[in-house]
């Protein structure tokens, strides 16, 4: 581990441990950590004996200040940053890593056509979602209430059926957000594959990050989560202006 990167590791742990000797029994575990724009962001899970009380990422606001403007639209985009979570977490509860997208342009549909991150916590491997490929056009039976699946006619692309991009997965979105026009600030995303559910994704707007300022976001609760996947019930962007630092937590595990 590169000494830069130490520092960010120590600099994680230091801001989790606050407040935790009141919280007797529970300590943090480091994952991994990987550059994003000139500085790292790092995984982390606070544990409680075996049993996992939150897990996230801390994300610099250099980072994010740092991606880069203009250039073509790729597709695919590309992944800034791919990051192992700690793993205890990913054995205890079945989320394996985080993968971030920067769309720099935006992309359909017309509300998310803004400069922003997206930040997917992945319940399969890298390797299995590197081979996603959307061949397979099936979709889940069953997700979220008030979430839809749409197919979305992407100009230059084609039809993304179940807004599917490869090396990703489907993307299911709020309903409603669909019919919305005005720039978004964070939406909560969840994706599947092969009708199976495989990440849980913050998909959030430069702008309102760079306000550095704290804010939740609703987790749905998700149906037919997979074996071995605990699912969070709750999300918090946690900005700490000493550390310039997102904490992003997802918390409310089920099956605590």
């Amino acid at each position: 581990m590169s000494a830069k990167r130490l520092r960010l590791a120590q600099l994680t742990v230091g801001i989790l441990t606050i407040g935790l000797a009141a919280c007797g029994g529970e300590q943090v575990v480091q994952g991994d950590c990987q550059d994003m724009f000139g500085t790292d962001v790092c995984t982390w899970g606070t544990m409680a004996g075996d049993r996992v009380v939150e897990f996230g990422a801390t994300v610099p606001l250099a980072s994010l200040e740092n991606a880069p403007t203009g250039g073509e639209f790729v597709f695919p985009p590309p992944f800034a940053a791919v990051v192992a979570l700690p793993d205890e977490v990913a054995s205890a509860i079945g989320f394996d890593h985080l993968a971030v997208n920067w769309e720099h342009m935006g992309h359909p549909p017309a509300l998310f056509l803004t400069p922003h991150f997206d930040f997917h916590f992945y319940t399969i491997d890298a390797e299995q979602r590197q081979a996603i490929d959307c061949a397979n056009l099936s979709k889940p039976a069953r997700i979220p209430a008030r979430y839809t699946l749409p197919d979305l006619d992407i100009p230059g692309i084609g039809e993304l059926v179940g807004l599917c991009v490869p090396t990703m997965g489907m993307h299911a979105l709020p309903a409603h957000e669909l019919e919305e026009t005005d720039p978004f600030g964070a939406s909560m995303v969840v994706g599947y594959y092969q009708e199976n559910l495989i990440f849980l994704e913050p998909m959030i707007a430069q702008a309102k990050l760079l306000e550095a300022q704290s804010f939740t976001m609703e987790v749905p609760a998700a149906p037919s989560v997979g074996p071995g996947v605990q699912w969070p019930t709750h999300f918090e962007a946690v900005y700490d202006a000493e550390s310039r630092a997102y904490r992003f937590v997802f918390s409310g595990l089920a099956g605590e």
